[in-house]
């Protein structure tokens, strides 16, 4: 790299990018080597703690330095590394520094702080401040891009979003409106800047510059809850919610922010997950796959919702009042659930197998247990769930167990996280005393001379506990009533699965553990990414055709692990044209799941041979690529 000097500039000339380094507003111009602006890049950061919002003042200038760190001067330089530095007063820190590393392909963003705190959001790319002329409020990087690319699925459904639009990526969400963008929990935390406009929901511009922004680092210090991109105005920046949770006394400095500029979305996933695995991440999966792990799936939660449809969700978006279904469940009506019984799946499975559709997998879904967190199975529901595993294995299938992650139904409040009352919200995966739960637990599930089931279908990892109010019981153990020095946000999520994970191998070494988290730093901690729930409108209300939503997802978790087998998943279908097309779409790829038998949920279409004989046969085409060889 080449470092050149003009009055009042330091231009940074790397392979990949030039850099302009600029000092009212303090700023980094990063633009193409042509030139072409991607944005003027803030170097104004924040870093807020409880009770203080972090403000900069005393802004100066940046200052350019070389790879031995001696700072440049007005003479042509060349050198491998360059650093871009600010340093600024902070009302809540002793002091802070916002460094730019710049390397020939990319750019590492990073933000330090000494003394003590205990962190809520930190913002990259801008932040708070009170500049020298007056000017004071947030300051933000400029918006040169059209468009951004979000490798999670969302409702509406828009895959490659206008500039103008926020986004979020993270552990935390659910169907409440504004909440539902942890489909994948988490997904990659990489957000990738596009300079053209996406021409629908799923439509990704082809040879359209991309520069990706990719938060790096071991996933132990993924501490956040969420990242997300703000955009104003003109302007965004980043913001990563620490909730609360991470206690600093010394000196902190944040993941890197990598940006690099990348031919196209999914070549900008696969550079992320290469600088995580430089970060410490598994370079590919832990376990050895076994071979009945690619067989078909049938999971029976669609089926239960098509016998018993869950209480307030309509066929469609309801647009009116009288669309939305019953606020109370009627006494005595069945909910999805309640079907989750042993009865209804040897009904079910007996239909598909007078059709021709055997499963080499079959998915004991919501709620075989009596209570989430314990993990017990209700005996009302499966008088002998040992022996109906058993004929199972048998007839030569296998057997998952729905898994509610965080849930602390059933469990004592010494075991999880709590609220302001002391309520539990949470399972708390540093107490030591659920983690020795979750290992009985599951060597009962899994083990010879218990259940004898074969893994676990992970789901609900984006309810990870929230909220700056959540601690941890204060009969925990060590540390009971803090979360500061237990793993929070995305790195508890990890925890907990690892946990999980270890359990589920040390009992059975060939287990499936199923989840739907495509983050690289994740490859330790599941065997399969499941694609999750299909949703159904783009921005403008139409529907997305679900088919295509699947072969985006399938496409996003294939970048982000590679080595990992796919659970092409089938839920909610609206109606038996969009199942037909599913059903044909997932033989292009990843491990068929069917989640019907008699009839489609939304529609209440009833399933024919016609339809069957259709599954029946995409599974004799797809086991046949399996005896050849072919990837699942």
């Amino acid at each position: 790299m080449r470092i050149t000097a003009a009055p009042g500039t330091r231009t940074i000339h790397a392979d990949a990018y030039l850099l302009e380094v600029r000092a009212d507003p303090p700023r980094a111009v990063l633009a193409d080597p042509d030139g072409r602006i991607w944005s003027h890049l803030s170097l104004l950061a924040s870093v807020d703690v409880v009770g203080t919002a972090d403000e900069s003042y005393d802004v100066g200038a940046p200052t350019v330095h070389d790879a031995a760190g001696a700072p440049v001067g007005a003479d042509p330089l060349d050198t491998r590394v360059a650093e871009v530095r600010l340093d600024c007063g902070s009302t809540a820190w002793g002091r802070r520094r916002t460094t730019l590393r710049c390397l020939p392909d990319r750019l590492e963003l990073t933000v330090q702080v000494e003394g003590a705190g205990v962190l809520t959001d930190v913002r990259l790319l801008g932040g708070r401040a009170v500049l020298r002329n007056g000017a004071g409020g947030t300051f933000r990087s400029s918006t040169e891009h059209r468009s951004v690319f979000v490798p999670n699925p969302t409702e509406p459904v828009d895959l490659v979003r206008p500039a103008a639009s926020a986004a979020t990526l993270g552990v935390v969400g659910d169907a409440s409106p504004g909440r539902l963008h942890a489909v994948f929990s988490p997904p990659p935390l990489c957000l990738v800047l596009g300079r053209e406009p996406g021409a629908s929901a799923l439509d990704v511009p082809a040879g359209a510059g991309w520069l990706a922004l990719g938060l790096v680092a071991p996933v132990a210090d993924l501490r956040l809850t969420q990242l997300r991109y703000q955009p104003v105005d003109g302007g965004f920046l980043l913001e990563l919610d620490h909730d609360a949770h991470t206690a600093v006394d010394g000196a902190w400095r944040s993941p890197a922010l990598v940006l690099r500029p990348a031919d196209d979305p999914w070549a900008a996933l696969a550079d992320h997950r290469a600088d995580l695995v430089a970060a410490g991440a598994p370079a590919g999966p832990v376990a050895p796959a076994a071979d009945w792990w690619a067989e078909p799936l049938f999971c029976g939660w669609g089926a239960q919702c098509a016998r018993a449809p869950l209480p307030g969700e309509p066929a469609a978006h309801p647009y009116h009042l009288q669309d939305l279904g019953p606020a109370v469940v009627p006494p005595g009506l069945p909910i999805a659930p309640d079907l989750a019984r042993q009865d209804v799946y040897d009904e079910l499975l007996a239909h598909l197998a007078a059709h021709d559709v055997v499963p080499g997998t079959v998915v004991i879904d919501d709620k075989w247990q009596r209570a989430y967190g314990t993990g017990e199975v209700d005996p009302d529901r499966w008088p002998d769930l040992r022996a109906w595993v058993a004929g199972r294995h048998a007839a030569g299938q296998r057997v998952l167990l729905w898994w509610k992650a965080w849930d602390p139904e059933g469990l004592p409040p010494e075991e999880c996280l709590v609220d302001a009352a002391g309520r539990p919200v949470a399972v708390d995966p540093a107490s030591p005393a659920y983690r020795e739960r979750v290992r009985r637990t599951v060597a009962h599930l899994l083990g010879p001379d218990g259940v004898d089931a074969d893994g676990f279908k992970v789901d609900f990892t984006q309810r990870a506990p929230a909220g700056h109010s959540v601690r941890r019981h204060p009969g925990g153990g060590a540390g009971g009533g803090s979360t500061a020095d237990a793993p929070w946000g995305v790195a508890a999520l990890h925890a907990l699965l690892g946990n999980l994970y270890r359990a589920a191998k040390a009992t059975k070494p060939d287990a499936l553990v199923v989840t739907h988290t495509p983050h690289p730093a994740f490859a330790d901690v599941c065997d399969m990414v499941r694609l999750n729930d299909v949703l159904e409108r783009d921005t403008a209300g139409a529907v997305v055709p679900l088919a295509d939503q699947m072969r985006v997802r399938r496409s996003i978790a294939r970048a982000a692990l590679p080595g990992h087998l796919v659970d092409t998943d089938q839920w909610p279908m609206l109606d038996r044209a969009q199942w037909r097309d599913y059903v044909a779409a997932q033989a292009e790829g990843g491990v068929p799941a069917l989640y019907y038998a008699e009839r489609v949920d939304r529609s209440g279409e009833p399933l024919t041979a016609g339809d069957l004989a259709l599954v029946a046969a995409s599974w004799a085409s797809y086991r046949a690529g399996l005896r050849a060889g072919s990837r699942a």
